[in-house]
C-alpha cells in the first residue's frame, strides 16, 4: 500500500469512510478560508475595519496552510489504515 494512490482510497470499506471524512474536512476548511479572504476583502472598504480585515487574512491564511495538512494527515491514516488490515489478514490465516 502506497501513499497518494487511488487505490488506497478505495481498498477496503474502512478506508472509502475515512477518504470521505477527510475530504468533507478539506471541503469545509476550503470553503471558511474563501469566505474569511472574501469577507476581509470587503472589509478594506472601511478604514476603522482594516483590523479585522487583516485578521480574516491571517485566520484564511492559516485554513489554506491547514489544507495540505488535511491531505497528508488523510493518506498516512489510510496508509496505516491498511497496514492494520494486511496485519489482520495474515493473522486469520495463521488461524486457518
Amino acid at each position: 500500500m502506497q501513499l497518494f494512490r487511488h487505490e488506497t482510497r478505495q481498498s477496503t470499506e474502512h478506508t472509502r469512510k475515512l477518504y470521505a471524512r477527510y475530504a468533507l474536512a478539506h471541503t469545509m476548511v476550503d470553503f471558511l478560508a474563501a469566505v474569511l479572504f472574501l469577507v476581509g476583502s470587503v472589509l478594506f472598504f472601511w478604514n476603522e475595519l482594516e483590523t479585522a480585515a487583516i485578521w480574516c487574512f491571517v485566520v484564511g491564511s492559516v485554513f489554506f496552510c491547514v489544507k495540505p495538512t488535511l491531505k497528508l494527515a488523510r493518506e498516512i491514516h489510510m496508509w496505516r489504515a491498511g497496514q492494520t488490515d494486511a496485519l489482520a489478514e495474515e493473522e486469520e490465516g495463521a488461524l486457518i
